[in-house]
């Protein structure tokens, strides 16, 4: 991992444990003490996360709604001040260059969260098409930090370290104040299904306010958790990973995420045609979250098979400690996704799947 790069949290990591792998060019943290009770521990209580590999951009200026508009499938322009906003950004075959955050700070001005992995393709992609609108785009991303506190207790935990109340932070809301007496920008937003937030962070200030929210969260049954715990948490609760559900041919269609595509917005946008044809026409191709009945993991390239065929392919497999089997999501044959054959070939033996509708279990990040 000589050339990987190191988030704000790299010392902290190490110095508690921390079980460092190289992810999309960063060394992180892939679990601290166990992955089953660091899962269990976010759906229980609280679970802390590094997360400052993300990469951040600022969008700014007159036109800066309507190239986000072009850009973008959701529509910004319904958002007010405060507002986060999940949207694709697809090509114009209608696959997906990434999935991202955008939140309005103010009128002509926004800050977008990208996937780690995605970074430079998708400044590259925003800068060719920025360059026919009045906007000034910009790399943030070594300006910031980024943690996730998720759970059920995350306020609790909050309210010891912030003057400010937050408990009653809309769901997909942000502010930006102090927790800890750092300056934040408190999202109320995540990737595990709880309840809880994401702090974005000055670079320099990141360890300081993760040693408070550790001090302050452990007797309260808060762990630290790694990549692994994120992962298994969030296919629990049916969300999408880049480069698994969705990819640059596999778009919103397929991977059930026509809620983010705003077709009734004005004006064009980057994909729309293309999703359109694929609307009326119907896919090829679905994608579909499954369950197994045992402990037995499909991992991502598993055969999906119907009747001695293959029909398809495991693109996200893990354990769920909650269900206490394994779960995961697959990309099938459209004519065969809600059959009730399909099976994952292990090792040459089909083992039936049971189809599951997302989350796995009942979840409401927005109590």
């Amino acid at each position: 991992m000589s050339d990987a790069k190191r988030t704000p949290l790299y010392d902290f990591n190490v110095a508690h444990g921390g079980r460092m792998v190289d992810f999309a060019g960063w060394e992180m943290p892939v679990q601290y003490t166990s992955i089953v009770d660091e899962h269990k521990a976010t759906r229980a209580a609280a679970g802390l996360f590094d997360v400052s590999h993300m990469g951040e951009a600022t969008v700014e200026g007159a036109g800066a709604e309507a190239f986000l508009n072009y850009v973008l499938t959701n529509d910004v322009s319904g958002m007010d001040d405060g507002k986060a906003l999940y949207s694709l950004m697809c090509r114009p075959d209608g696959g997906v260059v990434d999935d991202l955050l955008v939140y309005r700070k103010a009128a002509g001005s926004y800050l977008l969260c990208l996937n780690a992995s995605n970074v430079d393709k998708d400044l590259a992609w925003l800068a060719k098409e920025a360059a026919a609108f009045d906007v000034n785009l910009e790399d943030v991303s070594d300006s910031f930090g980024l943690i996730a506190l998720q759970g059920p207790k995350a306020f609790e935990i909050l309210a010891e370290l912030s003057a400010a109340d937050l408990s009653g932070l809309g769901y997909y809301r942000f502010v930006e104040g102090e927790v800890a007496g750092v300056p934040c920008l408190v999202s109320r937003t995540g990737y595990t299904g709880e309840v809880g937030v994401e702090l974005f962070v000055p670079a320099d200030r990141t360890a300081e306010l993760a040693e408070a929210l550790l001090a302050v969260g452990t007797p309260k049954g808060l762990m630290l958790a790694g990549l692994g715990a994120r992962d298994s948490l969030r296919l629990e609760a049916g969300y999408s990973l880049y480069g698994h559900e969705i990819d640059d041919a596999v778009g919103p269609v397929e991977a059930n995420l026509m809620w983010t595509v705003s077709l009734k917005k004005e004006g064009d946008f980057i994909g729309k045609a293309a999703i359109l044809a694929k609307k009326a026409a119907g896919p090829d191709r679905k994608v579909i979250f499954f369950k197994t009945g045992g402990r037995r993991i499909a991992r991502p390239g598993t055969d999906i098979v119907a009747g001695g065929e293959k029909v398809g392919t495991v693109v996200s497999g893990t354990f769920s400690p909650i269900l206490n089997e394994a779960i995961g999501s697959a990309l099938v044959k459209a004519a065969v996704a809600k059959s009730d054959e399909l099976a994952v070939d292990l090792r040459g033996k089909a083992y039936p799947i049971e189809r599951t509708r997302p989350p796995f279990l009942p979840l409401n990040p927005q109590a």
